[in-house]
């Protein structure tokens, strides 16, 4: 093993922390808000460049405001508007402008319906008038203005509506709409999951047109799950949701004309996923982006929305699959920017109107993690990537013939840019693995950091008396490769000693695990560990990301084959240290990472002795179709991959401490995963300990949920290893 470096303390206060620290941190700390950290809460910039708005809020008093920056000097400028001064709304959570920042739209009362989606009451302020305009009596989904403001379309019932602001007239616009049924403007479940939007409507440039999508769901197999609640019956939640090698939602593609009322349709014939449109700056242009069932084959065509005709602009083939990005960029004239693995990493490309290649932008053994935008009067291209280091992240520009590339922030860890509309400025965002979030106001063109805006200096005094200890990074050879990891070690380390090791990981496909940034939630129940006397270590094997295509898509067709054998070596090989104690190893994960725990303990029962699964995956038949099939095909194709890595296939190989846990009300890993693998153990005469969070979801969240689950994994840890 090579050691690459351990990450230097930047904070006096934090490094003195570590050696003089009183409490050790808990579970109550982590879930009670004792460790948060501050932000920039919705920040946007405004048309002109110039000044921004952001959302604060008076929690005590349930107030909400957008409030206006200066970019130049940080101070605010003016409160655009508070809901103190709104009738009927008491505070709202989310905003968004109009395209000529006239009017603001408001969300309020904003419920959850699965990941991404949500429903809510929403209202329209004119800004000069202070005017407020309620939508809809009625929740309703993804309100969008146009470009002139003067009328928002949005979604109700699955349907589609458009509502004139001028005399406050709302028309329906489709009528089929119907629950489990047909879906106009919103995704169905699996798109909204897996290629993560829910608007699936978008206005032309000039307001006169609405492209959007409609979903048939009917021949897609249903889902229920118990809600058990609080009445004396529980209630079904009955939904559509393709499994594996199950029907898909038939997804097409209309175009709404707004004078006229008329919708016309595209005919792509039966393209089997739609996962992006996008308008052109010519409003009678439209992209549209589809892709086969298995995902290797993604095509770009330019729709004209006259005469409803289609010409192919870019095609994309791989031997595995083929990433679906929000990076497509139009330029003035209708060229545009695509991001690509094509050469073996992610990088930018710059094609002309017709689809032709101009130049490959970036180029190099990184990868484009994030594509900023285009200032076209300076011709400089700015994006995020890993050119200083596949766990850090820096922010680059460069011309659009790859020349003059500029380092605009790269200190060592994770530096994220949000730019003005006209790329004078940018405010970034830097972390590392000691450093919380530090906010700083940036020239565009010279990275010149101009002003600190904010910094989270009053966390680090509260850590001072807190035992926090650093993650070591480096490196770990093995199956062939250098794999990335962290160790984190007792304060009072003795290298004579023999200490307990539990491994975390998450290892789904382009995952990242071991990165360079400041703790989450994980990290701190990670230090109550350390705290106690364990080693903690993170390995990122085979499939995770931002290594190269090659590395990602390794474990094409046998996920968590090669992941698993990663963790059961890396274990072996840290166990080969002297102050590892061999007897007492323990691998945890969640989802993915669940099911890696399962895998490992099973097919590695001489190495490890303990796992934590939450909310695993036990067998690949149980997931939705376009996740699962992007890596593993259909199960007709592919049946030995589904089935040769699926847990509940070979129960009789459990020979150390498991606890399986679970929400019942998961939509997204079913509970039917660890109830088949509970069922395979029962019949296997195996004893472990299981826990189920009646109605709660993937994330087993809500009320003091998070502090039971993980005092539970507390106590079974330090019972078990």
């Amino acid at each position: 093993m090579r050691i690459l470096y351990i990450l230097a303390l930047c904070f006096i206060g934090f490094q003195s922390g570590i050696f003089a620290q009183e409490k050790k941190v808990t579970v109550e700390d982590i879930y009670t808000g004792t460790f948060s950290t501050q932000g920039l809460d919705v920040l946007r910039s405004m048309n002109n460049g110039k000044q921004y708005t952001v959302l604060n809020s008076d929690r005590s008093k349930k107030i909400s405001y957008i409030d206006k920056y200066d970019y130049r000097t940080l101070e605010k400028v003016e409160t655009i508007v508070s809901s103190e001064d709104l009738d009927g709304v008491s505070s709202f959570s989310s905003y968004q402008f109009s395209d000529d920042e006239s009017k603001v739209l408001l969300a309020t009362e904003v419920e959850s319906i699965f990941r991404r989606s949500t429903l809510g009451i929403f209202y329209i302020y004119d800004i000069a008038s202070k005017k407020l305009t309620k939508i809809s009596r009625d929740k309703i989904q993804e309100p969008a203005l146009s470009p002139n403001g003067k009328k928002v379309a949005f979604v109700k019932n699955n349907n589609l509506f458009v509502m004139d602001l001028g005399d406050g007239e709302t028309k329906q616009m489709t009528l089929d709409g119907e629950k489990n049924k047909i879906i106009n403007g919103v995704t169905d479940w699996v798109y909204e999951e897996e290629f993560a939007f829910v608007r699936a409507f978008e206005w032309n440039a000039d307001g006169s047109k609405i492209a959007f999508l409609r979903f048939d769901e009917t021949n897609v197999p249903e889902f229920s799950m118990d809600m058990y609640g609080t009445e004396k019956y529980p209630e079904q939640n009955v939904f559509k949701y393709p499994k594996a090698g199950e029907d898909n939602a038939t997804v097409s593609l209309h175009i709404l004309d707004i004078t006229s009322g008329t919708i016309s349709n595209i005919d792509f014939g039966n393209p089997y996923y739609i996962p992006r449109i996008k308008w052109m700056n010519n409003a009678n242009s439209l992209s549209v982006q589809t892709i086969n069932r298995h995902q290797n084959n993604l095509k770009l065509y330019e729709v004209n929305a006259k005469t409803n005709t289609f010409e192919l602009l870019l095609e994309e083939t791989d031997d595995a699959y083929v990433d679906i990005t929000d990076n497509l960029t139009f330029l003035a004239d209708d060229s545009f920017i695509w991001s690509s693995e094509k050469d073996g990493w992610n990088h930018i490309y710059l094609y002309n109107h017709d689809g032709e290649l101009m130049n490959q932008i970036t180029k190099g053994e990184w990868e484009v993690t994030r594509y900023y935008g285009y200032d076209q009067d300076e011709d400089k291209i700015y994006f995020q990537s890993t050119e200083n280091g596949s766990i850090n992240r820096g922010v680059y520009s460069v011309g659009s013939d790859g020349r003059k590339k500029k380092e605009l922030a790269v200190s060592e860890g994770t530096n994220s840019a949000s730019f003005s509309t006209d790329f004078t400025y940018f405010i970034n965002t830097f972390s590392n693995a000691t450093t919380p979030p530090v906010y700083t106001l940036h020239h565009a063109l010279t990275g010149k950091k101009v002003k600190d805006i904010k910094d989270n200096t009053a966390l680090l005094s509260k850590l001072n008396d807190y035992n926090i200890n650093p993650k070591e990074f480096s490196t770990i050879n093995i199956n062939g490769y250098d794999l990335n990891m962290y160790i984190i070690k007792p304060k009072d380390f003795d290298s004579s000693k023999k200490y307990p090791l539990l491994m975390y990981q998450y290892s789904g496909p382009g995952s990242q695990s071991v990165s360079n940034t400041w703790f989450n939630a994980r990290d701190y129940w990670h230090q109550t560990l350390v705290a106690e006397g364990y080693i903690v270590a993170c390995v990122d094997g085979r499939g995770t990301g931002y290594k190269g295509r090659d590395f990602k898509k390794i474990t094409y067709l046998n996920l968590v084959k090669y992941e698993t054998e990663d963790q059961i070596a890396a274990a072996k090989k840290l166990s080969e240290r002297g102050y590892i104690d061999a007897d007492r190893t323990g691998i945890w994960g969640w989802s993915f990472g669940g099911h890696m725990a399962t895998n490992s303990l099973l097919k590695g029962n001489d190495t490890f002795e303990m796992a934590i699964a939450v909310a695993p995956v036990t067998s690949w038949r149980f997931y939705d179709t376009i996740y699962t099939e992007r890596f593993m095909r259909t199960p007709d194709e592919n049946p030995g991959g589904y089935d040769d890595n699926s847990p509940f296939n070979y129960p009789e190989l459990l020979k150390g401490d498991f606890l399986l846990i679970h929400g019942s009300g998961d939509d997204n890993v079913h509970v039917q995963n660890t109830m088949r693998m509970i069922e395979a153990l029962v019949q296997a005469n195996k004893q472990f300990d299981w826990a189920i969070y009646p109605d709660k979801n993937h994330g087993i969240y809500g009320g003091n949920t998070r502090i039971h689950l993980f005092n539970k994994m507390t106590n079974f840890v330090k019972e078990n290893l």
